[in-house]
């Protein structure tokens, strides 16, 4: 099988290295790809991966058997739609379908009427009613941008200044202001292959979202991730699957939109059970790279299954025993403006997964980006799969780079608990 791996980031790099893993797979490439998925896939070249007439004829040249759109904006775009209208098979939703990550008021709504548990919320469209909203909702605050953000459009906050800030933020660039109620309880990332009705659920894992240890400072795009949790519930995933995913998965296509692709659910485990905090339409990163550090089935095939309507008739994912950790290596100023062009060195070790990177004319990897690596670890327990982790970061060097440095150490002190 001949796959073709749309995007350039760590997430992109962890698909190609499961699916060169992988004896089904014949020939792989990434568009466009970074310095480090040079190394396991061709690169064909593509200037524009939102555009589904450029990525509809790169696949016809490259040949390909099966397209994985890797980030949202190409789903939100149509990529898939466009792949799909050219019969090449395409991991990955149509752009109606995305529209549960790409409008966060339209993902209430199929919540809503699938009577899957989420944060009430109201949007915001204008500054007239906002500081009423924020009377209504009250601390702590959680506000998030409409539409997409890569991750960074969100804010949770005790202070009124800073939530009105960020919302007037919003609003000045034209952008809807969704408000939620704030949901107790560690938060859970669960990846399901969707196709239509049938739900193929992976490993949970967690994400840590915050930029410094200990969950300080502002959002990102995310900073670690380990999988699978030793402190979640053994009934986790069957219930997030019946309560939350096949509701939804129901709903999406009674609408005529069914899903095809992977559906990430953001989960909070509350006092009340899991609640939903948002879905993506695509695997999440850095999660992914944790997840499939574990996979031990045909990654190609249950990717194919999906996106030509036989996920029912696919056998389960199967595991290797152990943990994965994943932390990530930011550039300076990240997650604001940041310094690229840096010389990285140590980045070409085993598990070290790039993103943000390009190789200069003299050879050298180069930053090219905020999120410049990901380092995974694995281990029999989470506390060697952490161990492991900080090794292999420890021999990378980026001037100016910053890493958490307690991805996963939470639980492997047994600091997580569900509320009762």
């Amino acid at each position: 099988m001949r796959v073709l791996v749309v995007g350039s980031g760590a997430r992109e790099h962890a698909l190609l290295l499961a699916l060169a893993a992988d004896p089904a797979v014949t020939a792989l490439a990434a568009a466009p790809g970074n310095a480090g998925t040079a190394g396991v896939a061709e690169h064909p070249g593509l200037a524009d991966p939102t555009s589904g007439p450029d990525v509809v004829d790169l696949a016809r040249r490259w040949r390909a058997d099966l397209v994985v759109v890797g980030p949202e904006a190409p789903l939100v775009a149509g990529v898939g739609d466009a792949l799909r209208e050219a019969g090449i098979p395409c991991f990955g939703p149509t752009a109606a379908a995305a529209r549960i990550e790409g409008s966060k008021a339209f993902a209430k709504d199929v919540m809503a009427s699938a009577g899957v548990p989420t944060a009430t919320s109201e949007i915001v469209d204008t500054p007239a009613r906002l500081d009423a909203v924020l009377e209504k909702f009250g601390a702590p605050w959680v506000v998030k941008d409409d539409g997409l953000a890569a991750g960074k459009g969100v804010l949770v906050t005790p202070e009124y200044d800073d939530a009105r800030a960020h919302a007037m933020t919003l609003l000045d660039s034209g952008h809807p202001v969704l408000f939620e109620s704030f949901l107790d309880g560690p938060e859970v990332s669960l990846f399901c292959c969707v196709d239509g009705t049938d739900v193929v659920p992976l490993l949970p894992a967690q994400d840590a979202k915050r930029l410094g240890d200990d969950d300080a400072g502002p959002n990102t795009g995310g900073m670690g991730a380990y999988a699978p949790l030793p402190w979640a519930p053994s009934s986790l995933v069957d219930d997030v699957v019946e309560r939350i995913v096949r509701p939804v998965a129901a709903e999406m296509a009674r609408r005529g939109t069914p899903f095809s692709g992977l559906l990430y659910a953001g989960l909070a485990l509350t006092s009340s059970g899991p609640q939903v905090v948002e879905f993506n339409a695509r695997f999440g990163d850095p999660e992914t790279q944790a997840v499939l550090a574990l996979l031990r089935s045909s990654l190609s095939s249950l990717l194919l299954a999906t996106a030509t309507g036989r996920l029912g008739a696919e056998p389960a994912p199967t595991w290797t025993d152990g943990y994965a950790v994943t932390v990530v290596m930011a550039a300076e100023g990240y997650p604001g403006s940041v310094r690229t062009g840096e010389v990285i060195t140590g980045a070409d070790g085993r598990g070290v997964l790039h993103a943000g990177t390009r190789r200069r004319d003299d050879g050298a990897v180069v930053s090219a980006g905020g999120r410049v690596l990901s380092v995974v670890g694995t281990g029999p327990t989470l506390e060697d799969a952490r161990a492991d982790a900080y090794t292999k970061l420890d021999a990378v060097h980026l001037p100016g780079g910053h890493a958490r440095t307690d991805i996963a150490r939470a639980a492997v002190e047994g600091r997580i608990s569900v509320p009762g």
